[in-house]
């Protein structure tokens, strides 16, 4: 199916198509994503547990039923969530991941003022800033990977947008591929369709999202301070934390995961993790407080472990061929 998704998007890329039909998303999304919230789907599940996020939605992979769903049909800004589908569409274009992106001034943030750790001028290759825009979400990777797309940013933007329709995405609307736009918006139970189908269809995405830390090996630091001259240049490992903590620690089996944050979206967590014989996708929208969305996936974590054990546990999804 991914083959098929590759053809339609690069099909897009190089005619300007018009949006996929509708049979085609109805396909997709039937095949690939959660049904809407349904009441059955949370029968014999112990009581819900308080959550700080305004939208959540715990998805059975196995059963294809929402075992969670908290207003998961609520639209509202995505933040780095974004970077997800980015990552998606550089992945499927099957451009070079050994080739070499500069970082420009166009990659600044323009939007929020937020900073980054890669410097404009720096040169890194793609493979490298799909690791730095997953797992340190750093947003000049993310912007450059999209400019460096086959008709650059507003081609990718118009990609990302008839990617989703063709996911069943239907109340998704991308405008830049960071996520600094308030304007990126989506629900839940559309973001467990994409995590969901980038689970099955993408192990780049899974190897990367579900590692805790990730190198650049020796790089030059060039070290200035406001009374200290000439600027200090040394040479050292540089290392980024995945921005989702729950990578690094104990008890979690976690597959696949992307993290946000701006201040319209809240602090917001997509997951594919194994938990309590259970294959599931947590997504969490606008959580409240820098360690909210932890603790939201912590009391979902307890409250699936003590819900009765799912039929036909051995159900698990596999990756679906490239080819």
């Amino acid at each position: 199916m991914k083959a098929v998704l590759t053809g339609l998007i690069l099909l897009c890329v190089h005619t300007g198509a018009a949006a996929l039909d509708g049979s085609a998303s109805e396909r997709w999304s039937d095949q690939n994503a959660p049904s809407q919230p349904a009441e059955h789907g949370a029968r014999d599940m112990p009581p819900l547990p308080e959550l700080s996020a305004q939208s959540a939605l715990v998805f059975d992979q196995a059963s294809g039923q929402p075992l969670l769903e908290k207003n998961a049909t609520l639209q509202t800004p995505i933040a780095s969530i974004t970077k997800l589908m980015t990552a998606m569409l550089v992945i499927s274009a099957d451009l070079p991941l050994d080739e070499h992106i500069t970082i420009t001034s166009d990659d600044r943030d323009t939007i929020k003022g937020t900073g980054s750790r890669l410097a404009i001028g720096a040169r890194y290759t793609r493979e490298q800033l799909l690791h730095l825009a997953l797992i340190a979400s750093d947003n000049r990777a993310a912007h450059a990977l999209a400019r460096s797309y086959p008709g650059g940013v507003e081609r990718f933007v118009a990609t990302m947008n008839r990617t989703a329709r063709a996911l069943g995405m239907r109340d998704t609307v991308y405008v830049e591929p960071t996520g600094l736009s308030s304007s990126n918006r989506s629900t839940a139970l559309d973001l467990a369709r994409l995590a969901n189908y980038a689970y099955r269809n993408y192990p780049e995405i899974r190897h990367i999202t579900a590692t805790g830390q990730y190198t650049l090996g020796t790089q030059r630091v060039v070290l200035k301070k406001k009374h200290h001259r000439p600027a200090r240049v040394f040479y050292r490992a540089v290392a980024f934390n995945n921005t989702n903590r729950l990578t690094r620690m104990d008890g979690w089996h976690i597959g696949l995961s992307k993290t946000g944050f701006i201040n319209e979206a809240g602090h917001c967590l997509v997951m594919q993790a194994q938990v309590a014989q259970r294959d599931v996708i947590i997504v969490l929208l606008d959580a409240t407080g820098n360690n909210s969305r932890a603790r939201d996936a912590m009391r979902i974590k307890d409250w699936l472990e003590e819900s009765p054990a799912p039929r036909g546990n051995d159900a698990r999804y596999t990756a679906a061929s490239r080819t």
